[in-house]
C-alpha cells in the first residue's frame, strides 16, 4: 500500500501525487455505498493496478473540507478583492471572512488594481485595511504586472495549501500568473455590462506554486451561513473573542444584552462599526433563515 496526496479530480479520476510521481487512480466502490468522496487535497492510501493506475482504498482524516469549490485539508485563503473595477466591499470581505473562519482556514487579504485607483480611492482603502491589519490580518496590496508580488506572495504560499476566492473579475488567474508565469493559465474579461468577471477555470486542481500548493478552483459560490449557528458567529468575527469573556451573560450575542464588552468597544470606536454591523446583519440573517429538518 502507498499513500499519497490528490492533486487533481477529472471526469470520475484522481490523480495522486507521491514523491515525483503522479498516478491515476480511481476510488474503491465500496466508497460510494458508505458516502465516502475523495477530495483535492485529500492524503490517501492506493493499492497500485498497474503501470501508473491503481486504486484508493483509504480516504485520511481531514482537517477541514469545502463544498463549493470541492477540496480538503486547506490551510488559507487569499481573499482577492480590487480596490476599483469592482469597487472594494468590506460587506462582502466580512462575507468571506466569516465563511472562510468558520472553515478554520486562516484568511490572507490581497488588495489589487492599485495602479487604476485613484489617490483618494486608494487612501480610503488602505485606512481600512489598517484596520483588519490591527485585529491579525495579512494584507497585500498590488497591481497587475506588479515586480515586487512574486517576493510578497511566495513566503505567504509557502509549505500550504492555498485556495483563491474574492469577488468575481478582480484577476486570480492574472494574480497567479504573475506568481508563476508558466502556467499560462487563462484570464478572464470583466464585462462592461455586468462588471463582473466571466468563469475561466473548469476543475479544481492544486498547483505548485514556489515550495506551496495553490487550488486553481472557480472559486467560492457558496458564500452562505447554513453551517453556522447564531451563538458561533461573533467567534468568526475574531476581535470580537478576547471581550467575549467580559461579557455579562455566557452566550452573549452582542445585541441587546447589558453589558456586553463587544458593544462597549464599539461605543469607544476601538472595534469597527462597520464590522459591528455587518455581525448584526449575519445575525439577522442567520435567525431568519428557515430550519432545517
Amino acid at each position: 500500500m502507498l499513500e499519497g496526496q490528490i492533486r487533481k479530480a477529472i471526469s470520475g479520476f484522481y490523480y495522486v501525487q507521491n514523491n515525483d510521481q503522479l498516478v491515476q487512480c480511481k476510488g474503491r466502490g465500496v466508497f460510494r455505498k458508505r458516502g465516502v468522496h475523495p477530495l483535492v487535497g485529500d492524503f490517501v492510501t492506493y493499492k497500485p493496478d498497474g503501470d501508473n493506475d491503481a486504486t484508493i482504498t483509504e480516504v485520511h482524516e481531514r482537517k477541514n473540507e469545502l463544498i463549493r469549490p470541492p477540496i480538503a485539508n486547506v490551510d488559507q485563503a487569499l481573499l482577492v478583492f480590487s480596490i476599483v473595477e469592482p469597487d472594494f466591499s468590506t460587506h462582502l470581505l466580512d462575507r468571506f471572512l466569516t465563511v472562510i473562519e468558520s472553515f478554520r482556514i486562516q484568511p490572507v487579504i490581497c488588495l489589487t488594481k492599485k495602479d487604476l485607483a485613484s489617490q483618494a480611492e486608494l487612501n480610503s482603502v488602505l485606512e481600512v485595511a489598517k484596520y483588519y491589519e490591527s485585529i491579525g490580518y495579512e494584507v497585500v496590496v498590488t497591481f497587475i504586472n506588479d515586480p515586487e508580488l512574486p517576493k510578497k506572495l511566495k513566503p505567504i504560499l509557502q509549505g500550504k495549501v492555498t485556495v483563491l476566492a474574492g469577488q468575481s473579475g478582480v484577476g486570480k488567474s492574472t494574480l497567479l500568473n504573475t506568481v508563476l508565469p508558466s502556467l499560462g493559465l487563462k484570464t478572464g474579461v470583466i464585462s462592461d455590462a455586468l462588471g463582473r468577471g466571466k468563469h475561466t477555470t473548469r476543475h479544481v486542481e492544486l498547483l505548485e506554486v514556489g515550495d506551496g500548493l495553490v487550488a486553481d478552483t472557480p472559486g467560492f459560490s457558496s458564500l452562505e451561513f447554513e453551517h453556522i449557528e447564531k451563538v458561533q458567529l461573533s467567534s468568526h468575527f475574531i476581535e470580537f473573542n478576547e471581550p467575549s469573556k467580559s461579557c455579562k451573560f455566557r452566550g452573549c450575542l452582542h445585541e441587546n444584552e447589558p453589558r456586553c464588552a463587544v458593544k462597549e468597544l464599539v461605543e469607544s470606536g476601538q472595534i469597527a462599526s462597520f464590522r459591528y454591523r455587518h455581525y448584526l446583519h449575519f445575525l439577522k440573517e442567520i435567525k431568519e433563515r428557515k430550519p432545517r429538518y
